[in-house]
C-alpha cells in the first residue's frame, strides 16, 4: 500500500506556511526509478530538511502522477529526528489516528485551550453565513466576493479532511493569509490555525474562537473522485449545510459550474452540486446563480438548479466588479489546471456565493 524509497537531499525549493520542498537523489530499488524527485516535507511533522540528509520517502502520489498530490512526501529523516518539544505542548487530541504519522493537537474546545470557555458556552452561530463549496479552489474566489463588497469582514476557513490532512499542503491558505481570520482543520485534517472535532464543533470555533463573519467550508487540495454517482468526496458540503443550519447559521451554496470541463457530469453544474445539494443537504440552502453567464450555458444552469429548489432557494447576483476582485487576488486561480480565464464561470459562480454572503451581513455602522 505504500511504495517506499530513500534517498538523499540535494537541495532546498519553495517553502509556504508549514510545508518545504525538496530536491531528492533517489537511491534506485528498480530500474524504472528516477534518479531524483521533487519531495515535500512538513517540518511540523518530520523536522527541518537539508541537503545532505538522508529521507525516507512515501512516492505513492507521484507514482500514480495526481496533479495535486504529484510528489513524493518526506516520512522521516532517519539519521536526525527533530527533538521532542520540552515542556511538551498541550493537547491530547489525536489526528490521522493510527497512522504511523499522527499527531497530536491541542483543539479549540479542549480545556488547556484559551477558547474552552466560550466554546464550552457556545450553543449557535448567531446567523453566521456559511458558504459550502466542493473544491478547494473555490475558497479564494468566494474570499474575493465576500471582500469585493464587504473589504473588512473576518472570513475563516474551515477546512474539511475530504482531500488534503494537513492544511500545510495549500499553497492557497499561504497565499490569503492576510485575508483570513484563521483556519479551522476538522475531522482527521490538522495543521490549522485552531483544531476541531467535527464540522460543528469547527463552525462554532469560526464564529466564537476567531470571530468570523463569514464562513467558508470545503475539503482541502486534493478531491477524489471515482465518476460513480456517489463516489466523490465533495458530499460533505450537504453535510456542512446541514450543520450549519442545525446550529442557527445561514448556509449559502456555492455551485460547481463549468462550460470548460470536457467530462459530461461536470459540464453546465456539476453532478457533485446536484447530488450534495440535492441529495445530502436535508436543509435549506441559498443557492447562488450569478447574472451574465454565457447562454448556452446559463440554460442549463437554469435547468438544473429549478431542480434542486424547493427546498433550496435559487438566488440570482450581480457580477459587476466581481471579474475585477478575482483579478487582483495574490495568487494565480486555478482549478483542474484551468485558470480563470480558462473556466471562468466555475470562478465567477464561486465569487457570487461569496458576494451573497456578504450582503446576508447586518449592515456596517455608519
Amino acid at each position: 500500500m505504500v511504495r517506499w524509497r530513500e534517498g538523499t537531499v540535494t537541495a532546498l525549493g519553495r517553502r509556504w506556511r508549514g510545508a518545504v520542498e525538496v530536491e531528492v537523489a533517489v537511491t534506485p530499488r528498480t530500474p524504472d526509478d528516477p534518479a531524483t524527485v521533487r519531495a515535500l516535507a512538513y517540518p511540523a511533522l518530520v523536522g527541518e530538511p537539508g541537503p545532505g540528509d538522508r529521507v525516507l520517502l512515501n512516492v505513492n502520489a507521484l507514482t500514480l502522477g495526481l496533479g495535486t498530490g504529484g510528489y513524493a512526501f518526506v516520512v522521516a529523516l532517519p539519521d536526525r529526528l527533530p527533538p521532542d518539544h520540552d515542556p511538551p505542548r498541550p493537547g491530547h487530541s489525536v489526528k490521522a489516528r493510527y497512522l504511523p504519522l499522527q499527531a497530536v493537537v491541542l483543539e479549540a474546545d479542549e480545556k488547556d485551550s484559551p477558547h474552552h470557555t466560550a466554546l464550552a458556552a457556545a450553543r449557535d452561530l448567531d446567523d453566521l453565513p456559511v458558504v459550502t463549496a466542493d473544491l478547494h479552489s473555490a475558497l479564494p474566489a468566494v474570499v474575493a466576493g465576500i471582500h469585493a463588497d464587504r473589504p473588512g469582514a473576518r472570513v475563516a476557513y474551515v477546512m474539511t479532511d475530504g482531500g488534503a490532512l494537513p492544511a500545510w499542503f495549500s499553497r492557497t491558505l499561504s497565499a490569503l493569509a492576510d485575508r483570513l481570520a484563521g483556519v479551522v482543520t476538522v475531522g482527521q485534517a490538522f495543521g490549522g490555525d485552531l483544531e476541531a472535532t467535527n464540522l460543528h464543533s469547527g463552525l462554532l470555533a469560526a464564529r466564537h474562537a476567531l470571530g468570523a463573519d463569514v464562513a467558508v467550508v470545503t475539503q482541502g487540495p486534493g478531491n477524489l473522485g471515482t465518476g460513480t454517482a456517489w463516489g466523490f468526496s465533495g458530499t460533505v458540503i450537504g453535510e456542512a449545510v446541514n450543520a450549519a443550519w442545525v446550529l442557527g447559521g445561514r448556509p449559502v451554496g456555492a455551485l460547481r459550474v463549468s462550460e470548460a470541463d470536457p467530462r459530461p457530469r461536470h459540464h453546465g453544474v456539476s453532478h457533485h452540486s446536484l447530488t450534495a445539494y440535492g441529495r445530502v443537504a436535508l436543509a435549506p440552502a441559498d443557492l447562488v446563480v450569478p447574472d451574465g453567464l454565457p447562454a448556452a450555458l446559463a440554460k442549463l444552469v437554469d435547468a438544473a438548479v429549478r431542480r434542486l429548489s424547493p427546498p433550496h432557494r435559487i438566488v440570482r447576483v450581480s457580477p459587476d466588479g466581481l471579474d475585477e476582485a478575482l483579478r487582483a487576488l495574490p495568487l494565480k486561480l486555478s482549478t483542474m489546471g484551468r485558470d480563470l480565464d480558462a473556466d471562468h464561470p466555475y470562478f465567477l459562480t464561486a465569487a457570487a456565493a461569496g458576494r451573497h454572503a456578504a450582503l446576508l451581513l447586518p449592515p456596517e455602522p455608519d
